[in-house]
C-alpha cells in the first residue's frame, strides 16, 4: 500500500476504444492547459488497460512531450480494449491506481463504449474508494482527499456516433479519407464501365457512408439507420444502376455501411450486394473495402482545431469541477464549444 502524497492538483487523460485522428491534438492542448494551470498533467498509456495495470502506464507529462504531435495520427499515448476493467476487480485496481497517483481527474477520449467505461467509474467511485479503505488497500486520509471523481469525456470516433455533439474527433479525417478514395475508385470503374461497391466504417451509424455518398454523387447508398424492407433493394438498386447507365453514366458507385441491414434486421453485406448486381446486371462488379484506412494518416484541419478547443475546454472545466460536479460531455454544437451531462448522452447514444 503506497501513500503517495501530490501537492498539485493531477489530471490524468487517456485515449481508449478505436484510435481516432485528431486525439494527438486534444492530448497536446489538454496537457499544456494543464500544466500551465498549474496542474500535473499525467498520460495513462494504453487507455483502460494501463489505468488497471499501473506502474509506467502512468507518465507525467512535461510541455515538450506533447510538442510535434499535432499532425500526427492516431493516439501516442496508445489505446486498447479492456477486459479487465469490465469486472467490479479490474475498476477497483484502477481506482486505487488513481488515488496512489494522487489523480481524481479524469479525461477519457474514446467512442461510446469508452465514455460508458468512465461514466460508471464516476458512478462507482464512492462504494469503490469505501471498498478500498475497509480492505486495507488504501489510507483513509487518502480517501478523504479525493471523495468523488472529476470526469470529462471527449467523443472522440470516426463514427461520429455520440450523441451531444455534432462531430466527433476523427469523423472529418475519415470523410475526407473515403472521398479521396471513392473518386480514385470512380476515374477507374469509368475507365471499365464497371461498377464498385464500397464498404465503408459505421457498424450502428450510417455517418460515414451516407456524407460520403452526398460527397461524391454516389448512386446508392446502404445504411443501418434506413434499412430498405425486406429484399425489395434487390431489385430496386440494380433498375437505378441500368437507369444511369443508359443515361450515359460510365460508372456506378455503390456505398455500404459495414452495418447495413434490411428491415428485417438481415446484414445487408458488400459481398451480397455484389452477388445481386452482378445476378441482374450481368456484368462484372468489383467490391473494395476500405477497412482501416479510413481510420490512419494526418488528421485535417478541423479535427485538429476541434481537439486542440475540446481538450482545453475539458482541463478548464475540470480545474473548477466539485464534488457534485457531474461528469459532462465536452463537445461542439453549432460550431461552438457545448458540455452536456455525460450520463444522458451515453443513455441516449445506446438508444
Amino acid at each position: 500500500m503506497k501513500n503517495t502524497h501530490h501537492e498539485k492538483p493531477r489530471v490524468g487523460i487517456l485515449t481508449s476504444g478505436g484510435d481516432a485522428p485528431g486525439m494527438n491534438a486534444a492530448l497536446r492542448a489538454a496537457v499544456r492547459t494543464a500544466l500551465e494551470a498549474g496542474m500535473d498533467a499525467v498520460a495513462i498509456r494504453e487507455g483502460f488497460r494501463g489505468l488497471v495495470a499501473g506502474g509506467d502506464a502512468f507518465k507525467p507529462m512535461a510541455w515538450d512531450d506533447v510538442g510535434g504531435i499535432m499532425h500526427m495520427g492516431g493516439t501516442v499515448i496508445g489505446t486498447a480494449r479492456s477486459t479487465e476493467f469490465r469486472s467490479r476487480e479490474g475498476r477497483l485496481q484502477a481506482v486505487q491506481n488513481l488515488l496512489e497517483q494522487g489523480i481524481n481527474r479524469l479525461i477519457v477520449m474514446g467512442g461510446d463504449g469508452s465514455l460508458t467505461a468512465a461514466d460508471l467509474l464516476h458512478r462507482e467511485w464512492p462504494e469503490l474508494v469505501a471498498e478500498l479503505v475497509a480492505t486495507g488497500r488504501i489510507d483513509p486520509e487518502i480517501a478523504e482527499k479525493f471523495p468523488s471523481l472529476a470526469l470529462a469525456g471527449i467523443g472522440a470516433s470516426i463514427d461520429n456516433d455520440m450523441v451531444g455533439t455534432d462531430m466527433t474527433i476523427g469523423a472529418d479525417t475519415a470523410l475526407h479519407r473515403i472521398a479521396e478514395a471513392v473518386d480514385g475508385i470512380g476515374a477507374t470503374a469509368a475507365s471499365h464501365q464497371r461498377t464498385f461497391v464500397v464498404e465503408v466504417m459505421g457498424r450502428h451509424c450510417g455517418y460515414l457512408a451516407l456524407m460520403s455518398a452526398l460527397a461524391t454523387g454516389s448512386d446508392a447508398l446502404l445504411i443501418p439507420e434506413a434499412p430498405p424492407a425486406g429484399d425489395s433493394w434487390e431489385t430496386i438498386l440494380p433498375r437505378r444502376l441500368r437507369a444511369g447507365r443508359a443515361a450515359g453514366r460510365r460508372d456506378s458507385i455503390v456505398i455500404v455501411a459495414e452495418g447495413a441491414i434490411d428491415s428485417d434486421g438481415r446484414p445487408i453485406t458488400a459481398d451480397y450486394v455484389k452477388q445481386t448486381i452482378e445476378k441482374q446486371m450481368e456484368e462484372e462488379v468489383r467490391v473494395t473495402i476500405l477497412g482501416h484506412v479510413q481510420r490512419g494518416g494526418a488528421p485535417s484541419a478541423y479535427d485538429r482545431l476541434m481537439g486542440t478547443l475540446v481538450g482545453h475546454a475539458a482541463v478548464d472545466d475540470l480545474l473548477d469541477a466539485r464534488p457534485d460536479t457531474p461528469p459532462m460531455l465536452v463537445g461542439v454544437r453549432h460550431n461552438r464549444v457545448t458540455r452536456q451531462p455525460l450520463t444522458e448522452c451515453v443513455e441516449a447514444t445506446h438508444e
